[in-house]
């Protein structure tokens, strides 16, 4: 938003200088990203005349002119514009002068053996257009002209500074004159000169046939006003330098008005020339016969700026008899707009919804003034208010006839007053400096200022206000944090006290975080890296699933890109895919995890769940010493050690029992992890058709734990804290055990059995030797196991140590059939 000061000091009755007032308007929120200095661009360029102009003796394109520039002597300059000639006053920039627009400093020069004192300015040199066919005549661009010698940067609106501002999102009373006039009179406390409101036109109710409904319900207010008897010529001289320093290109009288009251309300408007509808049509219109409707696909349109486009349904077209003359809230048609010829017209001020405008504009790849605005949000008093302007402008300017107003609009409920409770405002402020370094609340007085600067009535009583927010704010003022945030802004945030609260409570970790670092921590220990992925995915798993239901994943409403539509599903896929990378990049393995978030698409339980996810994959670099400087895969049991020692950092005591239902798993190489007798997930090497699919080594091993499941059993008795335990002061005895068991017994059955039978001499059990060939009977193995026994205060005697491995020698022969290995 380009905001001209000498339009804005006559809404606001400011006078700071332009780097203060950018300083406060930046503090507050609109950062002010260049000023621009229009007197610069005609520093040094004055009054000139022409005297005398003669022919070059040595160029046939270049002039010698005589120029009276009010000094003792006139100047000699050679000039090479064709419409220079004698008795015309120019803008003449005398020797040592700077012109930024072209990057030129004046100097003395001899052109073709003619000596050359300054330079006959054209409006582009000047910085007033992009290009000029030749020098400007200031007896034909103004009104009067100055003296001979008089600076002629203020008679062509050159002397005057541009403030840039970024206008957020949040704010679109920014993107209008008034409401920055109303932000600096807020910030400065100076007094609002607002325009005085213009007569209203009343409106009749428009016919509600279907495109009239389709209107409604697309942005709530249409309105059209039918005015005729248009003088329409180039527009008064103040017109177009407040359009020019906006940014915007004078046109005509009409289609400046609108763009004038643009800037200065914030509402777009637009007009169409009535004549050329009616020709479109073939018949006179009323103005009903505006209609609006979501386009066709490749309909063909034709832009105000001369640019075709083939639209989208995407695009939100007014019609007339069908035919698109505009594209909502962004740009008008070539085929309705007016002209030097034009004499009536239809100016329309509408409310659109601003995600149809954005739809609108992206479709066709076309961002106006008008559509940004819109996309931002309007409010709907501003319309009308804005149409009223302009048409007393076209009265005034253009002689204008106003034949009426049809309206229709979608009632609305008023806004109700919001309550500013006054110790919620304190409490969420705290102390503020009042001066001579006292701290307290903000007094009544300045916040009631405050709010009332903005346009906000209010209504005191004993414990707040009663908030009326004005129309050109009741967009982003919907709470009443929101005037807590407005009065902090406003105030100035260097201004509260920085304290911290009192008592001051020490913070911390929960015992669930403390776990799930540890984890982390072990886990990295052991070898793995951690990693982290998006959490959206394409629709459909890259994994073979026997299983399809079980992959469903939840689809985004309005995703970005096809092959991110979805929230995932699981955490081992993308993992795998990482492996694969890694290795076709040269890597010897990849060895990782994930902890986050998956989503489940239907089904019992949560839909949000948090995840760890493993991957075990090829060798370690850092382990080749011990292979010799040959890769060596981890085996299954290697792989499964690895995930043991990082979860016995949690002090979890785990179980492995057979898996054969994951398809995502070898069937005889697969086990579900079992914590405190529920199961926490699973742990297996990848199925060989994975595997060959994926083009990863045979030997790749996987896991996945539901990870609320692991922290709710590690922090149940803060397991993983260290307790003190006595060195033992008497020996220990140790027994070895083996047995031949069925293949189908687990170890892990058979460690808990002998844990259990062999209370209380029993200190330590481990499998040591499991063995299954010509020597063991079929469909059993033999397995051994190393048992320690010891007393806490005296040695065991050999009876003792012998009836304890008795006992648990029957235990397992009763509960598994376990028989003695000869």
């Amino acid at each position: 938003m380009r905001v001209s000061l000498q339009w804005l000091r006559e809404l606001v009755a400011c006078d700071l200088p332009p780097a203060d007032l950018a300083e406060r308007l930046s503090v507050a929120g609109f950062e002010v990203e260049e000023i621009e200095d229009l007197a610069a661009r005609a520093a040094g360029v004055v009054v000139g005349f022409v005297e005398a102009r003669e022919q070059h003796p040595n160029a046939d394109k270049l002039s010698v002119c005589t120029v009276a520039i009010g000094a003792a002597e006139p100047l000699q300059i050679v000039c090479g514009a064709q419409n220079v000639r004698a008795g015309i006053h120019v803008a003449v920039a005398t020797v040592g002068a700077y012109l930024p627009a072209v990057d030129l400093t004046i100097k003395p020069a001899e052109l073709r053996g003619v000596a050359s004192s300054g330079m006959i300015c054209s409006l582009a040199e000047l910085g007033l257009a992009s290009d000029s066919d030749g020098i400007v005549i200031l007896d034909e661009a103004l009104d009067s002209v100055p003296a001979l010698g008089t600076p002629v940067g203020p008679s062509l609106g050159l002397d005057d500074q541009v403030l840039e501002l970024a206008i957020t999102a949040n704010r679109p009373d920014g993107l209008s004159m008034l409401g920055i006039a109303r932000e600096v009179a807020a910030l400065t406390a100076s007094p609002l000169t607002l325009p005085a409101a213009a007569p209203v036109v009343v409106a009749e109710p428009l016919p509600a046939t279907g495109d009239a409904q389709a209107t409604i319900e697309v942005g709530g207010l249409f309105s059209v006003t039918a005015l005729s008897g248009m003088r329409v010529g180039p527009s008064p001289r103040w017109l177009q330098t407040r359009l020019e320093r906006a940014g915007l290109r004078p046109i005509n009288t009409v289609v400046d008005i609108t763009n004038l009251v643009m800037l200065e309300t914030g509402q777009p408007l637009h007009a169409f020339d009535r004549d050329r509808l009616a020709a479109l049509a073939g018949a006179p219109l009323q103005p009903a016969a505006l209609g609006l409707r979501q386009a066709r696909a490749a309909e063909a349109f034709t832009a105000l700026d001369g640019s075709e486009h083939s639209l989208s349904p995407d695009a939100l077209v007014v019609t007339v008899a069908d035919q698109p003359v505009a594209l909502a809230g962004v740009i008008g048609g070539a085929n309705s707009s007016v002209q030097d010829d034009t004499t009536t017209i239809w100016l329309e001020a509408a409310l659109f919804a601003p995600q149809a405008v954005r739809r609108s504009a992206r479709s066709v790849g076309l961002r106006t003034d008008a559509s940004s605005r819109f996309e931002k949000g309007l409010p709907r008093e501003v319309t009308l208010a804005a149409a009223d302007r302009a048409v007393a402008l076209l009265q005034e300017l253009a002689g204008a006839n106003v034949e009426g107003r049809w309206l229709h609009q979608r009632p609305e409920q008023p806004r109700q007053p919001l309550r500013l409770e006054r110790d919620a405002l304190h409490q969420l402020l705290g102390p503020v400096d009042l001066g001579e370094g006292e701290y307290g609340d903000l007094p009544d007085a300045e916040i009631e200022q405050i709010l009332s600067a903005l346009g906000c009535s209010l209504t005191a009583d004993d414990d707040g206000w009663d908030v009326v927010v004005p129309p050109s704010r009741a967009l982003d003022l919907t709470r009443p944090v929101d005037l807590i945030e407005e009065v902090a802004r406003l105030v100035g945030y260097d201004r509260f006290a920085s304290h911290l609260p009192d008592p001051i409570a020490p913070g911390g970790l929960s015992p669930e975080q403390q776990a799930e670092r540890r984890l982390r921590v072990a886990l990295v220990q052991a070898g793995l890296q951690e990693t982290c992925s998006l959490s959206l995915t394409a629709a459909s798993s890259s994994l073979q699933r026997q299983d399809p239901a079980a992959a469903a994943r939840i689809p985004l409403a309005n995703p970005l890109l096809a092959d991110y539509g979805h929230l995932r599903s699981d955490l081992v896929e993308e993992l795998l895919l990482a492996a694969r990378r890694n290795l076709q990049a040269g890597r010897p393995g990849f060895w990782a995890f994930e902890i986050g978030h998956v989503f489940q698409a239907s089904g019992k339980g949560e839909r949000q769940r948090l995840q760890l996810a493993g991957v075990i994959c090829g060798s370690r670099s850092a382990e080749l010493w011990s292979s010799g400087g040959k890769p060596q895969a981890p085996d299954y049991f290697q792989a499964r050690g690895v995930l043991q020692r990082a979860l016995e950092a949690l002090k979890l005591p785990t179980e492995d029992r057979r898996l054969g239902d994951q398809p995502l798993l070898h069937p005889g190489r697969a086990a579900q992890l079992v914590v405190e007798g529920r199961p926490a997930g699973w742990f297996g090497q990848l199925h060989p058709d994975q595997a060959e699919a994926l083009d990863l080594p045979a030997l790749t091993h996987v896991f996945q734990l539901e990870l609320p499941a692991l922290l709710t059993a590690a922090t149940r008795r803060n397991r993983w804290q260290p307790a003190f335990a006595p060195f033992a002061t008497v020996p220990a005895s140790e027994r070895d055990l083996a047995l031949v068991v069925p293949d189908a017994v687990a170890s892990a059955q058979l460690l808990s059995a002998i844990r259990k039978a062999g209370k209380p001499l029993l200190e330590q059990a481990e499998l040591i030797d499991r063995y299954a060939g010509e020597q063991v009977a079929a469909g059993s193995c033999s397995l051994a196991f190393r048992l320690r026994y010891r007393a806490p205060s005296r040695t065991l005697t050999d009876a003792e140590v012998e009836t304890a491995h008795q006992t648990i020698r029957a235990a397992l022969e009763k509960q598994f059939g376990a028989q003695l290995r000869a």
